[in-house]
């Protein structure tokens, strides 16, 4: 009886261990961080489809973003999508907006550290709000801030305001360990990531210049020390909103080659009620993903890019020469000057041009290892980076 019930101990004892090894009895085993993350942000709230659609994307794509508030909000369904995507080997991040609903707070906070236990690393983090930069320069009722004496004073109330915004967020025990925050933009880059985001996407849309937003997000990333991305969003207003297959092929190629770590598509119709992806898109997905496993990146490095510095706290749309500043003033007489220049250097430098501020020059290091700064006022720093 000793030597069976010993047999019988040293059996459950091995299959725990097992157990505990491959991390079947809770937490899951750490691992390594992907060094690119492709994949698609829903902002519908149909699990059926949702599933369908992880299933058919897991073999090509490694990121599911669950954007809408209908999953979000509801952690019953929230636990069965992410459990879903997770079972799949994809990483995900979910879509957070604490001051829409308070009451739910204190649910999501629970949600957030449970879901670091049972996830680990797969759980990316929080898409916490949606383009704040945008909402400030179209003047919507989401913008941050109505009056500003000058363009400064609007540089600081915008980052001020935000940086608040997402200190409820970080400091919030829904947040506690400071998971990273996302989200995506099409203006003010460098002042949302001054505010605090970790990673910030560059929208790809409408007939916006690509590699001016590259330029704009990258050159405000590396700066100041973060990661950046591109989500590939709404080409038009009405079906089939998104653009050809094609088309998104060649976006995501762009982006990769510039060197964006996460680079995502953006999927639901005007009432998110439904995906818009077609086969072309599905296959455009597949095709870019072979294309990553076929090509190295391009050798990016910062020493290698040149940098155009525009002047502190000068929140210009870049979506025209008339576009507004800070979506409180008219186009002024630097705005047309900037936007010819810029299409020279595009033209000139490609994928080597970032475009940043000068109120982190002085005191960032990581500036002065740029090849070479053109300032919007005629001022040229070349070998910045040399001995």
């Amino acid at each position: 009886m000793k030597s069976k019930s010993l047999a019988i101990f040293v059996s459950v004892l091995i299959v725990a261990l097992l157990l505990l090894t491959f991390g079947l009895l809770g937490k899951p085993p750490i691992e390594e961080s992907a060094d690119l993350f492709v994949g698609v942000d829903v902002a519908y709230d149909d699990l059926k489809d949702i599933k369908r659609l992880v299933r058919e994307i897991s073999s090509y794509t490694n990121t599911f973003v669950i954007g809408s508030s209908g999953i979000t909000y509801n952690v019953t369904r929230l636990d069965e999508i992410c459990e879903y995507v997770y079972d799949r080997e994809m990483y995900f991040m979910i879509y957070l907006h604490p001051l829409e609903d308070p009451e739910l707070l204190d649910e999501q906070r629970q949600w957030v550290e449970d879901a670091r236990i049972r996830w680990g690393q797969r759980f990316l983090g929080l898409y916490a709000y949606d383009e704040v930069g945008g909402n400030q320069m179209d003047q919507t009722e989401y913008r941050l801030f109505e009056k500003a004496d000058n363009y400064t004073d609007a540089a600081d109330k915008y980052t001020n305001q935000l940086k608040q915004i997402l200190r409820h967020t970080r400091e919030d025990p829904i947040n506690s360990g400071n998971l990273t925050l996302f989200t995506s933009d099409y203006v003010l880059y460098w002042f949302d990531y001054k505010a605090g985001y970790d990673v910030v996407f560059a929208e790809f849309g409408w007939n916006n210049s690509r590699q001016l937003n590259v330029a704009l997000d990258r050159g405000a990333a590396t700066v100041q020390n973060k990661e950046w991305g591109v989500m590939i969003t709404w080409t038009y207003n009405h079906p089939p909103h998104i653009e050809s297959g094609e088309e998104l092929y060649e976006d995501m190629i762009l982006a990769y080659n510039n060197g964006a770590k996460y680079i995502l598509v953006f999927d639901t119709n005007k009432n998110h009620t439904e995906g818009i992806l077609e086969k072309e898109h599905l296959e455009a997905l597949e095709q870019f993903w072979q294309y990553t496993q076929d090509n190295a990146r391009n050798n990016l490095q910062i020493e290698n890019r040149v940098a155009f510095v525009l002047p502190k706290g000068y929140g210009y749309g870049f979506r025209g020469p008339n576009d507004r500043i800070w979506g409180l003033w008219e186009a002024d007489s630097l705005a047309l000057e900037v936007s010819q220049h810029l299409d020279i250097l595009l033209e000139e430098y490609g994928t080597r041009l970032d475009i940043i501020y000068d109120d982190e020059i002085e005191n960032n290091d990581a500036c002065m290892l740029y090849s070479k700064y053109i300032f919007w006022n005629g001022t040229i720093i070349l070998d910045a980076h040399a001995d």
